[in-house]
Order: C-alpha cells, then structure tokens, then sequence
C-alpha cells in the first residue's frame, strides 16, 4: 500500500463526506417531497388495471383557446371541443356568434376523432368502405377534428364547426392541438 501524505488523507476524507453529505442531502429532499403516506410499503397494484394518460383541464383549456383565437384571427364563429381518451367532454368554447349547431357539431367531431385516432378528414374516406360508420352514435364524419397522441396512442381530440369549410374548422382545431406542445 502506498503511503499517502497528510494532505492526501485529508483531501480523500474531506472529499468522501462531501459525497455522503451531497447523498444524504439529495436522500432528505427527495423524501421531503413525498407524502408521508408513502412511507407505508406500496401495494401491488390490482390485476387488470389499466394506467391511461389524460390532458390536464389547464392542457385542455389551452388547446380550445388556442383554437378558437386562431379562429377569431380568421373571422370565422366557431366551437371548440375537447375530448378526453373515453369521449368524455373536457372542455367546450363557443365563440361569439357561432351558430347553434356548432356546439354539438364541435364535440361529435373530436369524439370522432379520438375513436379511430385520426383527423376526421380522412376519416370520411373510410366511409366508402363502411358507410355504416356514420350510424355510430355521437360520431360526425366531417372535417373538423384532429387527435392528441401521446407515445402513438390518442389521449383526446380537439374538434372545431362553424366555419364555411371543414378544413377551415380543421385548421382551428389543428392549432389548438399545436398549442400543446409549447
């Protein structure tokens, strides 16, 4: 073994406690910040649960915003509607003078949407192969509605009627999806 000098010794324990220092202090925080019910052993999680990620209401509420200002941007008077996984209404905007049909037009097309995790102008074309798609109920098969992903699986959708076209509202509900991500 080789002999270290004094001020060799003394760095290597000085530089020792500052790593166990530094861990134990990370160790407190990190403890600090978790509830103290975790103290308790964790469970094992039921069989057959199924974990599933949803938009925030502040993430919900963005996205609609988003999209009813790029509509107003355009002069157009449009819904906005957004839809958890399940098709479960999160969040409805109706912008000044949109006509009364838009409301539920907006919601039956980001339910559309997040069903088959697709923007609901392409699904019109899966029509033709299955028209019987549209007797689905609360599905509306117009341009509109684009899908939120999250690791390839849809998470919600926003849909936006009310404009003269469906890509117009399309375009809308495409900007509120892109809000997402800033």
């Amino acid at each position: 073994m080789k002999n270290f000098t004094a001020k060799t010794r003394i760095a290597t324990v000085v530089g020792g406690l500052a790593v166990i220092g530094a861990a134990t202090t990370g160790a407190l925080a990190a403890n600090a910040a978790t509830p103290a019910a975790s103290a308790a052993p964790a469970q094992a999680a039921p069989k057959g649960l199924v974990q599933t990620t949803h938009l925030s209401i502040a993430a919900a509420q963005k996205a609609a915003q988003a999209a009813l200002n790029a509509a107003e941007k355009a002069g157009q008077h449009v819904s906005v509607a957004v839809v958890d996984r399940d098709g479960n209404t999160v969040v409805t905007l109706r912008g000044d003078g949109a006509g009364p049909q838009s409301y539920s037009s907006a919601e039956e097309k980001a339910f559309t949407a997040v069903s088959w995790n697709a923007k609901t102008s392409e699904l019109t074309g899966r029509l033709q192969q299955a028209p019987t798609l549209k007797d689905i109920k609360g599905t509306l098969f117009l341009a509109g509605a684009v899908p939120v992903d999250a690791n390839n699986a849809p998470i919600a959708a926003v849909g936006v009627a009310g404009a003269p076209s469906g890509a117009q509202d399309e375009s809308f509900a495409q900007a509120g999806v892109d809000a997402l991500g800033k």
